[in-house]
């Protein structure tokens, strides 16, 4: 006899309000357009869609599938395969061709969608293989690349493609999102925290929406503070204070006392030379020219970061030579 106390399962915030058609998706509104028509005109072509995580490619597929299928076929007519699934030559060879070959009842002018998700992830053999089975299974299949660099997908299966490219979203793009999940959670929010997850989001809407849950289940209620004990980052006035200190009152000490704080938190000099290029794009009272040579040397201390000299003494350094500008 089943239990009925047992819990009831409840989705991540991502998959709950994930888009279920393409007029519910966020950003890229050309692009999506270009979708609908394909959509009401119902003959699909190959393609392969490219851009930065989490702005809403694989999603847009499956919207996609589903306008063209329905509920009737699109579970039986679609074929998902992610970069966590084994993509080598033997599944292309076995499972796609498998699914190619496989008789489904569609309405007229309907075709199977083959879905793979992050494609710049295949091996060129596994990519080399895939060429065939497009020409072959082309009255029958549709294939749909979702990748974040479309040059990594080999030029043969480019040229069969259409290709189109996502841009990463705007800031009020992510906050539109952010307050309809918001209204629909009863989520206890300031509008500093919205700034906070658009800020450390930088454009994917993934992201905004799990450290807005995140910070709901650690805190209960989302300010800056919350979010970036959640994200663990140091906090951008802290940073904007540092550069401030260094760029307007040439006050060296200060700007140390400050840092040697942030390092004592924890942060790791990655963090600190990475959320010290975010603000230094918008930090106010400096010129243009100024603001590119401190972009500049944020830059060649990032890269030493990068290199593997992630040191107190370069952190020092840097602020040391913003003092100098």
């Amino acid at each position: 006899m089943k239990r009925t106390d047992e819990p009831k399962l409840e989705l991540p915030w991502v998959e709950k309000y994930r888009p279920r058609r393409l007029d519910d998706v966020v950003g890229n509104e050309e692009t999506i357009e270009r979708l609908k028509l394909i959509a009401k005109d119902g003959n699909m072509p190959h393609m392969i869609i490219s851009g930065l995580p989490g702005i809403g490619k694989t999603t847009s597929i499956h919207c996609l599938a589903y306008e063209l299928l329905g509920d009737d076929y699109y579970q039986q007519a679609t074929l998902e395969l992610n970069a966590s699934d084994d993509r080598g030559i033997d599944v292309v060879r076995n499972r796609i061709k498998q699914f190619a070959q496989t008789k489904i009842k569609l309405p007229p002018g309907r075709h199977k969608i083959i879905i793979l998700d992050e494609a710049d992830s295949m091996t060129p053999g596994a990519q080399q293989a895939l060429r065939r089975t497009m020409e072959i299974y082309s009255n029958t299949t549709r294939f749909a690349f979702a990748c974040n660099q479309s040059s990594k997908i080999i030029e043969p299966l480019q040229s069969r493609c259409a290709i189109l490219r996502y841009n990463k979203l705007a800031d009020d793009q992510v906050l539109t999102r952010l307050l309809e999940v918001s209204a629909a959670e009863n989520v206890k929010f300031n509008s500093e925290g919205l700034q906070a997850l658009i800020f450390t989001a930088e454009g994917d809407m993934r992201q905004a929406i799990n450290n807005l849950q995140s910070t709901v289940a650690g805190f209960g209620f989302v300010n800056d503070i919350n979010v970036f004990k959640i994200v663990d980052q140091p906090h951008p006035l802290v940073i904007q204070r540092i550069l401030i200190h260094c760029t307007k009152d040439r006050d060296i000490d200060r700007a140390l006392a400050l840092l040697d704080d942030l390092w004592a938190k924890g942060y790791s000099a990655i963090d600190i030379v990475t959320s010290t290029f975010k603000v230094s794009k918008t930090l106010p009272g400096i010129g243009e020219q100024k603001r590119l040579e401190l972009i500049k040397e944020v830059g060649f201390v990032h890269m030493r970061v990068l290199e593997g000299v992630s040191s107190y003494l370069q952190l020092c350094g840097l602020y040391a030579k913003i003092c100098d500008l």
